[in-house]
């Protein structure tokens, strides 16, 4: 199905007044600047492999998940 098209003006409108403007919108090509993806790769011991196995099992998510989330949140504390 084809996207309507309309001029910026009437797109800019459009949003400033609050109306619904995704139609108008490619999300297939929206990226989020800052949370590109990037593989790094990191060697744990294998106790801490081990205690990281247990806690994302406890927590039902993934390793990669819980390596994720303890990182961003030290992060956000600002204990850099």
């Amino acid at each position: 199905m084809k996207k309507k098209s309309i001029t910026a003006e009437e797109f800019d409108r459009k949003f400033d007044n609050g109306e619904d403007v995704s139609e108008f919108l490619d999300l297939k090509k929206t990226t989020r600047p800052g949370y590109e993806q990037k593989r790094v790769n990191v060697d744990f011991p294998v106790w801490m492999i081990q205690s990281l196995d247990k806690e994302a099992k406890r927590l039902g998510v993934t390793r990669q998940s819980i390596i994720k989330i303890w990182i961003a949140e030290r992060l956000e504390r600002g204990s850099v």
